[in-house]
């Protein structure tokens, strides 16, 4: 663990400035500093430098943060090793506090994983390389092209039908087999120690880092089954890994989005072809964890898994897992009985690209399924489509897209909006509507609620104010949470840089963001009459806070005027009103 005032002494002894400088060109705009945003594909400079605040936001793609953030980012490195680059070049030496016992232990014994692996890793190469037990996976490899550079990159091997090759291997080097074991390496019976993969071709499984963590080996023939994977260990955890991601990383950043496949030799296909944004899940289905880790580096995702029954339903479960992710997915198709090996193998490049040009949302992807699965040509058909598509239809964000797909759900199976949302249960749209706005805001930035914050970080008196009203009488959702923290923090150090560091504590992406698109642009806020200013930022919020009104006689509409949902709604409707009526000019 690094003491706070050696980080706090390494972000002194260098500004943001001369780290950004390094990696992305920079020319003086006003206040800040501008370039093209390393991190995802633009033309038009978005990407700002504040050399006061010790931040950077781009306002393209959302990334931002302080001089430690960035270099995590670029680099691919974590918080205590960025650290310690900006510190070797910045002559700080820094001396860590003493593991305890218990730490020393379990450093000790990921190092001994680690090592334990990347001997397999090189024993099955060397066995694919060089030995003659090794030639029929070789002559495999030059069949599906994946021979010379293509093998080297992906450091594939080959575990021969030897029972005990790797173990011998492994105690050579010194390595105990009960640590090996563990990792899913080898086993052990009466008789004795043997390897656990043999006679397979051999995928080694690397982390962000391009740490080999784990194993995926292939059968050579039709015999089942065709993959067998490295069980979880202290190194592997499969619901979190994606194969091929530390390949992808460069090219996720500059494209700003990534490919999910379902096989090593897909991904290997789309590779070989030059599309390197592409990531592949080992063996098991996408999870909660999986899309989170994609959202961290890509705005946009397509999905390419197979076109069966099985594919189509790893295609909605993704759909359902990005949608909760407010991550725009789309499904590329390729032609029946067409894998990405095969179609490549068959076109060029070119024609993938219009493939993926041609992907399809997924929520419209699962419409269409779902329609060619159970044509609408009865009532009892109409209402079995109608509740397979409601569970998934509420959590679309967007409010236009949620009324667009409405609309088309509606128009394919002939009923009318009314029909639906009775279908939907009194679903509160109201009250759902103003959460999606609330988010759309947030994304697109609310100026209301970014005033009050740069207000409350400029104005020593604006931030009593703010403690005397309440900080949820004026933010909501993430903008609640950073007032908060801003408010904590700036209670205790009134440092102008207090705030910048604040950003490594900051875990939500969305939550950082803001901080950094706030920080990056408060110099409009110099030398203004704050009081006025927040004066101005209550009447809005206050305004805002009314504007619902009409949604609500809309839903009123719909609603039976003897239910429960109607009358709740109209005293909500009326207490609107009783507001808005007190409201200043």
């Amino acid at each position: 663990m690094i003491p706070e005032d050696k980080v706090r002494e390494v972000a002194e002894r260098l500004s943001i400035v001369e780290v950004v400088s390094e990696y992305v060109p920079l020319r003086r705009a006003g206040a800040n500093f501008t370039g093209l945003c390393p991190f995802h594909a633009e033309k038009t400079p978005s990407f700002n430098v504040n050399p006061a605040r010790e931040i950077f936001h781009c306002f393209g793609c959302g990334a931002g943060g302080n001089a430690f953030s960035f270099i995590m980012r670029i680099e691919g490195l974590s918080f205590p090793e960025a650290v310690k680059l900006m510190a070797r070049k910045t002559g700080v030496e820094i001396e860590e506090r003493q593991l305890t016992p218990v730490e020393k232990q379990a450093q000790s014994e990921r190092q001994t994983f680690q090592r334990i692996n990347d001997l397999a890793a090189g024993f099955y190469r060397s066995v694919l390389e060089q030995r003659p037990e090794g030639a029929m996976a070789r002559a495999y490899l030059e069949k599906r092209a994946a021979i010379g550079e293509i093998a080297e990159a992906y450091r594939l091997g080959f575990a021969s039908d030897r029972g005990d090759g790797l173990v011998q291997h492994l105690k050579s080097n010194g390595m105990a087999l009960e640590s090996a074991l563990k990792l899913g390496l080898v086993r052990k019976s009466e008789r004795g120690w043997y390897d656990q993969f043999r006679n397979r071709l051999m995928f080694p499984i690397r982390d962000a880092k391009g740490a080999v963590i784990a194993f995926a080996g292939r059968v050579l023939d039709a015999s089942l089954p065709k993959y067998i994977n490295s069980p979880e260990s202290p190194l592997y955890h499969k619901s979190s890994v994606l194969f091929g991601l530390d390949m992808a990383l460069p090219s996720i950043r500059t494209e700003n989005s990534v490919i999910i496949v379902e096989g090593y030799f897909d991904h290997l296909a789309l590779f070989r072809a030059g599309i390197r944004n592409v990531v592949a899940t080992c063996g098991t289905a996408l999870t909660t964890t999986h899309t989170g880790l994609i959202k961290r580096h890509a705005a946009r995702v397509y999905t390419l898994f197979d076109s069966d029954a099985a594919g189509r339903k790893a295609t909605i479960r993704s759909m359902e897992l990005f949608m909760e992710q407010r991550l725009p997915a789309y499904v590329i198709t390729l032609p029946a009985g067409d894998d990405p090996d095969s179609f490549l193998a068959n076109n060029p490049v070119e024609v993938f690209r219009t493939c993926q040009e041609k992907a399809r949302p997924a929520f419209e992807f699962f419409i269409r399924s779902l329609l060619a699965q159970t044509p609408p040509d009865s009532v009892d058909s109409k209402v079995r489509i109608i509740d397979e598509l409601l569970p998934r239809f509420k959590k679309i964000a967007d409010p236009v897209e949620r009324d667009l797909y409405e609309k088309e759900i509606c128009r394919l199976l002939g009923i009318t909006v009314h029909a639906f949302r009775k279908r939907m249960g009194g679903m509160n749209l109201t009250d759902r509507d103003t959460r999606i706005e609330q988010k759309q805001a947030l994304q697109k930035g609310d100026p209301v609620q970014e005033t009050l914050l740069a207000l409350i970080c400029g104005y020593p008196e604006a931030r009593d104010e703010a403690l005397r009203t309440g900080s949820e009488n004026l933010f909501d959702g993430d903008y609640l949470e950073l007032a908060r923290l801003v408010l904590d923090t700036l209670a205790n150090n009134d440092d102008t840089q207090a705030l910048s560091r604040l950003s490594d504590r900051i875990e939500a992406p969305g939550v950082r963001s803001l901080l950094s698109r706030m920080l990056v642009s408060d110099a409009r806020m110099a030398d203004i009459d704050w009081r006025s200013a927040f004066d101005s930022c209550l009447r809005s919020r206050e305004k805002l806070a009314i504007q619902p009104i009409r949604d609500m006689a809309t839903q009123l509409a719909v609603l039976d005027p003897d239910s429960p949902e109607y009358t709740a709604l109209l005293k909500k409707a009326d207490a609107l009103r009783t507001r808005k009526s007190k409201i200043q000019p």
